[in-house]
């Protein structure tokens, strides 16, 4: 059995970032498991600019900005294991993983770092009626077989869903001489980032439906075209607002699910909001060692932010290892109220929590002119307008711990919405 001080599950950019940091705090023996045939995750496929602004104060690719952090990796040594399958996680952090050149094998890690990413909502998940012909795809998929394959899945193409990979994709789909008909969003609201509305559909002239839906596939072989439905309230379609559009390509982007199945064999509770570990504010689970970072966590909108929160699973994963991470004594509950879905961390210990402490969530709904307020138990000690918030965009508060410290009856933080 091979042992090792640290096993971080994903290449990808919270892997790599988690181990550079965990490295770079004075771990030697650690291992990256990734099961693709590269590093850098997702972030290979992406090569449309817009990343790096926050990390390295620079406008990058996808693919560049994996390769900063890939370099660093190979600098520093650090192993990693590629085509190499995680089967099973035991709570004692016994790793059971396959890949073809050494068969089935074990990993006795002191500490692992979840950061397996997430995966897109399937046609399954979506109770798409109608026949399961050629051309349906996920926006990812695609965005794969455009970027890194050279093949593009057709010619006329709708897209359900206004998540970020399918806007993006509606503008790649139309560069490439594709035919984007209409992007059709169940929600009354975008699902995406709103810049990405602007340059990769208003730019474009390609139309946005919202509180619209798939009711309808056409085709046996191959799609032949779709038909989208206005919904209600309740999200059900409304009869006599059907339209037909013809098309031969029919792109899925309708949310991502964090891949959690082995995090939850292992006994990891998960938050039933985002389908990620409940984490504290050391990113530490549950089971004690295991700590979760990026998109398996929660899905984030930019890779500077994953590549941040990574940074601190490494560093604490390391003071782990080193006996140096502070004993957990309380944890005070985090939770969001009134519009606010969930937050991360979901707890914190404040003799354990740095100086500031950064609070990420989202929010349930469209809502302008609200109050973002932080409640120590009862008593409101921030009270700030927004003038916009959306499901699309995340959103986050620092805590201080000074702050913190002086309400040492502290049982609760609560943050929540309320009218201006």
């Amino acid at each position: 059995m091979k042992i090792v001080d640290i096993a971080i599950i994903g290449g990808g950019p919270a892997g790599l970032a988690a181990a550079v940091a965990a490295r770079e705090e004075g771990v030697q023996n650690i291992l990256i498991i990734e099961r693709d045939n590269e590093l850098g995750g997702i972030l290979n496929q992406c090569i449309h600019n817009g990343f790096g602004l926050h990390t390295f104060k620079e406008e990058l690719t996808g693919p560049e900005y994996a390769g900063r952090y890939i370099e660093k990796v190979k600098e520093m040594e650090i192993p990693y294991l590629l085509h190499t399958i995680v089967i099973d996680i035991a709570d004692n952090k016994v790793i059971t993983v396959m890949n073809k050149e050494q068969g089935m094998f074990q990993i006795e890690a002191k500490a692992v770092i979840l950061a397996m990413g997430c995966r897109e909502r399937s046609r399954g998940a979506l109770n798409i009626p109608g026949y399961r012909p050629a051309g349906i795809y996920s926006s990812g998929t695609a965005q794969r077989y455009v970027n890194m394959e050279g093949r593009m899945p057709g010619r006329k193409v709708v897209i359900l869903g206004s998540g970020d990979i399918g806007l993006i994709m509606a503008r790649r789909m139309t560069l490439e001489g594709a035919e984007v008909k209409v992007v059709a969003e169940l929600m009354p609201y975008s699902g995406g980032l709103k810049r990405n509305i602007v340059q990769c559909l208003d730019d474009f002239g390609i139309p946005l439906k919202l509180s619209h839906t798939v009711v309808d596939i056409k085709g046996k072989k191959r799609v032949e075209g779709v038909t989208l439905a206005k919904v209600d309230e309740n999200r059900r379609p409304i009869p006599g607002t059907e339209e037909f559009y013809e098309c031969d390509t029919l792109l899925l982007s309708c949310g991502l699910i964090p891949e959690n199945e082995i995090s939850s064999q292992m006994g990891v509770e998960l938050n039933p909001v985002t389908s990620g570990p409940v984490v504290n504010e050391s990113l530490e689970t549950n089971v004690e060692g295991v700590f979760a970072c990026g998109n398996v966590l929660h899905v984030h909108d930019l890779v500077d932010y994953v590549s941040e929160e990574a940074k601190k699973a490494g560093e604490n994963a390391a003071a782990y290892v080193q006996g140096s991470l502070k004993e957990n004594r309380r944890q005070i509950p985090l939770k969001g109220e009134n519009g606010v879905r969930y937050t991360v961390p979901c707890s914190i210990d404040v003799g354990r929590m740095e100086e500031k402490q950064v609070v990420r969530f989202r929010v349930g709904n469209v809502y302008k002119d609200k109050y973002l307020c932080i409640y120590y138990n009862d008593e409101c000690i921030s009270r700030k307008k927004k003038r916009v918030m959306a499901p699309g965009e995340m959103e986050q508060v620092i805590l201080l711990k000074s702050k913190l410290e002086e309400h040492g009856d502290l049982e609760r933080i609560t943050i929540r919405l309320e009218e201006a």
